[in-house]
């Protein structure tokens, strides 16, 4: 009998514990607190989903509580969606939160602009977040700026595969995902932002052409690839608004958060492929790539001309150049994961009032702002191409390593180069390349009133602000002046010849305190 009776005790014990509830509520009073009363998507382009963003839900109260209800103020038909403490969806009843304590609400959204009026090729999108109803009804404003864009990318087959671009030959193909583009695919206008998918080729003997206040915009692994013979023009302008830079042509990655605003490495690079011709661009701004500017050997034309280009955050290089012919002015590249500029096997390469630099953050950086080689070695094979010249009048040369520029020279090709009247790091306190001609900073042959080690004394090289100061920095007053003649006015626009030229891009102004 005492056994039997156990088991009884045993079983109502089961029983009655099956059935409590684990803990009891009150209903919500309407007392919830929030992380944030609005929630930014930031801007978004059509049919493109956003990013996830977090909002967390207080219940400060010392009751464990009951939300009859958690909605969108749109419900189903919003274009927002929801995640409520791990469940997904727009309506949600009875939500529980213990006393003290929280749960979270991730929001995120995917928009057709064209389900909208749309005079503009934008709107704002709107809703909320509805808890609880009647008088205890508290809400979280949600904010989104959706733009249209045109949208270019390769074709999808329907057995799954990708459009492909064969870089090698039929017995050794080399493919990558992308298209060579249409001849009404090859006028970038400023009415809308484009979105490139893959990489966009431009058909040998055919040129793209960039609007002055274009903005293209590249996924993961995407970018630009100018075929032999074809061309690309990129006509930005001066802005008279410095924030907005209306006229300035950027290439960046297509997310478009704050957070994502600096990031490297977003997209892959615009390559200008062995033989491409007459590229140029002026007044761009690249940024956030792996590689900025790709450029391979060129056919005896002038390959490349930069004007008033920047480069920012690129993960590897900045401007890579192999045999290249290169002329630019008013060039800034900084903030490279491998270096800023890279003349390599060779090649003609001429800057006036340039700034090349390398303040990279995001990890331990081995190579020198600037490299000049004329060998590339494999290996199987070393290739040895003439450095024709490479000339660097009225430039900075800077970074945070005592040694930012590297030479490696072949005496099997020819190996010119020269500096002058410009502000150039190079530390070399135990001799180290003291038997090494090229870096005799006393050869005027090599070097021609430079100054050396002398800080720039940048605004704020970190966030690629890299204006100097006057009275202060090294660069201040070294140029010369029948170089700055022929680039009149510096990166803001400012004439540099009314006095003693400024080396770099940038003429020296006053810091505020």
């Amino acid at each position: 009998m005492r056994y039997l009776y156990g088991l009884a005790l045993i079983f109502s014990i089961i029983l009655w514990s099956s059935c409590r509830n684990d803990f009891e509520t009150v209903s919500s009073t309407g007392n919830l607190t929030f992380s944030q009363d609005t929630i930014y998507l930031d801007t978004v382009f059509t049919n493109i989903g956003s990013s996830t963003r977090t909002l967390k839900v207080y219940n400060r109260s010392n009751d464990d509580i009951t939300i009859p209800s958690i909605q969108l103020e749109q419900g189903e038909s919003s274009n927002y969606r929801l995640n409520v403490d791990g469940i997904p969806g727009r309506i949600f009843e009875n939500i529980d939160i213990l006393a003290k304590d929280s749960i979270f609400v991730f929001i995120e959204t995917t928009i057709d602009i064209n389900d909208f009026p749309n005079p503009d090729n934008a709107f704002l999108y709107t809703d909320k977040i509805l808890f609880d109803t009647g008088g205890n009804q508290q809400d979280v404003d949600l904010v989104t700026l959706v733009q249209d864009a045109v949208f270019l990318f390769p074709e999808q087959y329907a057995d799954g595969t990708i459009e492909t671009i064969n870089l090698g030959t039929e017995a050794d193909p080399v493919l990558i995902e992308g298209f060579y583009m249409e001849d009404d695919q090859l006028h970038f206008t400023n009415e809308k932002p484009y979105v490139i998918y893959g990489f966009a080729a431009v058909h040998p003997n055919k040129t793209l052409v960039v609007d002055a206040g274009a903005r293209i915009h590249f996924h993961r692994n995407s970018g630009i690839l100018v075929a032999n013979q074809g061309s690309m023009k990129v006509n930005g302008a001066a802005s008279s608004d410095p924030e907005l830079l209306e006229n300035q042509v950027i290439f960046e990655g297509d997310r478009l958060e704050p957070g994502f605003s600096d990031v490297p490495g977003q997209w892959g690079t615009i390559w200008l492929t062995a033989g491409s011709t007459n590229n140029e661009f002026s007044f761009t701004t690249i940024k956030n790539s792996i590689v900025g500017i790709l450029m391979d050997s060129n056919d005896g034309d002038l390959t490349l001309t930069l004007k008033d280009v920047q480069i920012y955050n690129s993960s590897n290089i900045g401007l890579l150049a192999r045999t290249g012919d290169v002329y630019g002015e008013n060039v800034v590249i900084n903030n490279s994961g491998l270096t800023s500029l890279s003349c390599s096997l060779g090649g003609k390469y001429n800057f006036v009032h340039s700034t090349f630099t390398n303040y990279w953050n995001n990890g331990f950086r081995l190579f020198p702002s600037v490299i000049i080689d004329n060998v590339l070695e494999t290996e199987d094979e070393t290739f040895t191409e003439d450095l024709i010249e490479a000339n660097f009048t009225n430039c900075i040369i800077y970074g945070n390593e005592s040694r930012e520029v590297i030479f490696v020279e072949n005496p099997d090709a020819a190996f010119n180069f020269n500096f002058s009247n410009s502000l150039i790091r190079f530390d070399d306190p135990n001799g180290e390349f003291s038997d090494d001609p090229n870096y005799d900073f006393n050869n005027p042959n090599l070097y021609f009133n430079i100054v050396r080690n002398q800080d720039p004394s940048f605004f704020n090289p970190n966030e690629n602000d890299l204006n100097i100061e006057s009275n202060v920095s090294g660069a201040d007053g070294i140029g010369d002046i029948n170089a700055a003649s022929l680039v009149p006015l510096d990166a803001n626009g400012v004439n540099r010849t009314n006095g003693s030229p400024d080396a770099g891009a940038y003429e020296s102004v006053e810091f505020p305190d």
